[in-house]
């Protein structure tokens, strides 16, 4: 019922859903909550902590969204369902650098610029990318999960499909959950049940928030659980090299978990203590600002994570890179393609040397004829080159 009426409160407060609406409410909020009380005196020049946090997150958009772009283009494979996940991650943290960049831009003597709504639509932004991060590693679990233990033969097109489907499930979902308060649940018309840490939020959705976050943590927990304890006691169905394959990236997977929890743990524990706690009674949550920070951080380790776990992700990477510097003039093609010419004509005097040696036993020992004959492939430094002088 106090949802209900939570979300009634959008017709009994019209004005807050005006654009143009002042920002005495958000004064008020904040002066009742105790954060005006304590919120440091403004500057009139950026200051250094402000410039770190921002070029933090230049740095998080950029480095996922190289990630983003090798994957979609770079990777030969980037229909596999792994690599979708990784995709739809590194979205996610693209978003979380941004919506960051956006909060600190709207952040200071900003702040009580905002309409209520265009405050409720910076803190949404935040829950969004923490939805969606948090679905994407329930995806990966789930998809982990289905494989190892019904490893069904289907067609690659069918689960592709089933993947994408997924993923727009992911984002819908992350999209309402994070934009509720800007739905109507909110504190706006109620003083007493409006949160610290965010002042036009609702304690209870919070908590609400908070509760489908934990039960999805659990339930990626116990589905990695069963697939260590399936891989651990089907030593004897399954071959040594397709155990150490699926135990590599078990640990994987399981250290971006690890790392999510370490980053998001602070702000989760600040947030109960928040549900928990009266206004103005607890000062640790006048100043979150690092705490915000270290969630933040999340973003820029996964990238990190996907990379040291994936040859082939290293190689797409390292290949875009190279494609960006020679378009963009930091390197000299004619160094790569001395480089390429050197290794082609040592391949090939090397080959010739063996072809030589080979021919003096042609005449008494017939040759077997091969059987897969690969074609040969140009290398991503060549492909590169021919892009960037067409």
């Amino acid at each position: 019922m106090e949802v209900l009426r939570s979300f009634s409160s959008a017709s009994s407060c019209p004005d807050v859903y005006n654009w143009t609406s002042s920002s005495s409410l958000i004064l008020e909020h904040y002066n009742f909550t105790g954060r005006l009380h304590h919120r440091k005196p403004s500057k009139r020049s950026v200051s250094a902590i402000t410039l770190l946090f921002l070029g933090f997150s230049v740095f998080i958009i950029l480095e996922n969204l190289m990630v983003l772009l090798a994957v979609l283009f770079r990777v030969r494979l980037h229909h596999r369902w792994i690599f979708i996940c990784i995709a739809n991650i590194a979205l996610s943290d693209l978003l979380t650098g941004s919506a960051y960049v956006v909060n600190i831009c709207m952040s200071g003597d900003n702040t009580f610029k905002l309409s209520p709504v265009l405050w409720i639509f910076r803190e949404g932004l935040l829950f969004v990318a923490l939805a969606a991060s948090i679905f994407s590693l329930l995806l990966i679990a789930v998809e982990r999960y289905a494989t190892m233990m019904k490893p069904v033969h289907q067609k690659s097109a069918t689960k592709t499909y089933r993947i994408y489907i997924m993923v727009v499930l992911c984002w819908v979902t992350a999209l309402v959950i994070g934009f509720l308060p800007l739905m109507g649940w909110n504190c706006v018309c109620d003083l007493r049940s409006c949160s610290t840490l965010l002042p036009l939020y609702s304690k209870s959705y919070i908590l609400f928030a908070l509760v489908i976050f934990f039960i999805i943590l659990l339930t990626i927990g116990a589905l990695y659980f069963a697939i260590y304890c399936h891989v651990r006691s089907s030593t004897e169905t399954i071959s040594v090299r397709s155990r150490k394959r699926s135990l590599r990236l078990l640990k994987a997977v399981i250290s971006i978990v690890g790392v999510f929890m370490v980053c998001w743990g602070p702000l989760f524990i600040l947030l109960l203590v928040d549900f928990f706690c009266s206004s103005r009674n607890c000062s640790t949550l006048f100043n979150p600002e690092w705490v915000i920070a270290m969630a933040v951080l999340n973003s820029a380790m996964n990238p990190l994570l996907y990379s040291f776990g994936s040859l082939e992700l290293r190689k797409a990477i390292a290949t875009l890179l190279c494609c960006c510097c020679l378009k963009v003039g930091l390197c000299d093609p004619k160094t790569f393609m001395s480089k390429e010419t050197s290794s082609t004509s040592g391949s090939r005097h090397s080959s010739l040397r063996n072809s030589f040696s080979k021919v003096r036993n042609l005449s008494t020992s017939p040759q077997p004829e091969p059987k897969n004959v690969k074609k040969t492939r140009l290398s991503s430094t060549t492909s590169c080159l021919s892009a960037s002088s067409g």
